[in-house]
């Protein structure tokens, strides 16, 4: 059957009626309001307005420029608010967080493709509260700190793949990060990029990221959509797909405790042990498990190949870190998270990555619970409301010359890094990224890894374009060549043995 035939079926077109009548009283109820929208560019009268496909943040930070900090969209019948400047961002996304922390509808990437399970995009209620209860009680900073020896051991394996084949060092990023995420989710350790698991975990990432994408799945948009038979057919098999790898991991973690082995502590076996009394049914447990990939592995991989591309595009940046932990650490030994505290250029440096490139540039999606008023605009009920965190890290009032890569912004004038700026960069209020303690930790120790022990140049042969990106919900660097020169030691053999019980 064509998609004409469909559309003209009578519950097809009785849904469109329901639409566009749905879309009038919005519109006669905003009329009626007291209190105007903020303002935003003209779209259709019927469809609302066109949201590129691709890198839709960057065209909200022109927006942004146009109509100001805080801008209203209409897709179908819904309102979007974007907030693009950081006084506007701490007004609404932090001082309005208890009425932002639910999510809006998402038929496409929340309900289909994970089930309602993946915390990320649970909406509000107490399947998201004891989820994220969970997550926490296993990713607090107290718990993340003990993590330091796996994250360390496999930053000595990121240098030495490195070493091995410099030309997939963005492989070995995504190796290392899903390495982390699969000891501490399931107490194994994945040794290279090819591995099948590394390969099924970074798959189910991508489909996430695409399908994430606003504007790829109209369904979001005209909810009726979803009733055409095979229009999420896709979607479906992608859910099956993910559902079964995050229930065989966990099954696999579920067998060892049974047979009575000794096995390491992870995320899945605490879920296990706990299971009742978290009161999760198996393929929650499971996609709790597995939700550690979503922000843990694809956000880290990304963040440590931008911290490379910064550095080989500004070397003056390099350099200040470089001679930093020359006068700190020395090159007789590698630097370790005990010395994290004496190294503000080397922190500066990886604010300034995730504020440069944010990974995830556009932010997610908040819905908001009630009325919210701000300067004078009206922030509706069950409008989505979206922080375009590439936007904000572009204030000009707060971050003079935006795209030019400084990390002396992040430096107070005692020399200090400066705590008031950090929050932003990974989204905003009681959403913040249960994964971001853990993320900051490897970012950190790869970023003075690699900086103590090369000198990360660009190919004159190859020119590096630094706003070539995916088009993903959680962007990556497309591929791009630089050169590691041997810097801690004389020849790569040398850095090996300084990195011989790195971790280990």
């Amino acid at each position: 059957m064509h998609i004409i035939d469909i559309v003209l079926q009578p519950q097809s077109i009785a849904a469109i009626v329901l639409c566009t009548t749905l879309l009038v009283v919005l519109n006669k109820w905003q009329k009626s309001s007291k209190l105007p929208l903020p303002p935003g560019p003209p779209g259709h009268w019927l469809l609302g307005n066109s949201i590129p496909a691709a890198f839709a943040y960057r065209k909200f930070e022109e927006w942004t420029q146009q109509y100001g900090p805080v801008f209203s969209l209409r897709q179908g019948v819904t309102t979007v608010i974007v907030v693009g400047r950081m006084q506007a961002a701490v007004d609404i996304m932090e001082r309005e967080g208890a009425a932002l922390v639910d999510r809006p509808l998402s038929i496409s990437a929340g309900e289909t493709l994970s089930g309602g399970m993946r915390v990320l995009l649970t909406p509000a209620g107490e399947r998201f509260k004891k989820m994220r209860r969970a997550l926490h009680a296993h990713l607090q900073p107290k718990v993340v700190s003990s993590y330091g020896p796996v994250l360390m051991y496999n930053a000595r394996q990121h240098i030495f793949d490195i070493i091995d084949m410099p030309d997939r060092h963005q492989d070995h990023a995504k190796r290392y990060s899903a390495s982390v995420v699969m000891n501490l989710a399931y107490g194994k350790n994945p040794k290279s990029y090819d591995d099948p698991d590394v390969i099924a975990v970074n798959r189910c990432l991508t489909r996430l990221g695409v399908t994430l994408c606003p504007g790829t799945w109209k369904v979001d948009i005209y909810p009726f959509l979803r009733y055409i038979p095979g229009y999420l057919k896709e979607l479906e098999d992608g859910h099956a797909e993910e559902l079964a790898l995050f229930k065989r991991q966990l099954s696999e973690v579920k067998s060892s405790m049974a047979r009575g082995e000794e096995i390491p502590q992870s995320f899945g076996k605490y879920l296990l042990e706990r299971q009742a009394e978290l009161e999760l049914s198996d393929d929650e447990t499971a996609y709790l498990a597995g939700s550690m990939f979503g922000a843990g592995s694809d956000t880290t991989a990304s963040a440590i190949s931008v911290g490379v591309l910064a550095a080989a595009c500004y070397p003056e940046a390099q350099a200040k870190v470089q001679e930093e932990l020359d006068a700190v650490i020395g090159r007789e030994r590698p630097p370790t998270f005990a010395d994290a505290d004496m190294l503000p250029q080397t922190n500066a440096f990886v604010l300034e990555s995730f504020r440069w490139r944010p990974v995830s540039a556009g932010g997610f999606a908040h819905k908001a619970t009630k009325d919210i008023i701000w300067n004078g605009y009206l922030i509706p009920k069950g409008a989505t409301v979206m922080g375009n965190i590439w936007a904000v890290g572009r204030d000009p009032e707060v971050f003079s010359d935006p795209e030019k890569f400084n990390p002396q912004r992040w430096i107070n004038e005692e020399g200090k890094v400066r705590e008031e700026l950090k929050a932003y960069t990974f989204g905003f209020g009681r959403r913040l990224s249960s994964e971001l303690t853990l993320l900051c930790r490897s970012v950190f120790v790869n970023t003075a890894l690699i900086h103590w022990a090369f000198r990360v140049k660009t190919d004159p042969s190859a020119p590096v374009d630094d706003l070539a990106f995916t088009e993903s919900a959680n962007t990556h660097p497309l591929p791009f060549k630089v050169n590691f020169e041997p810097r801690a030691a004389a020849t790569t053999e040398g850095i090996r043995e300084l990195l011989e019980d790195y971790g280990v």
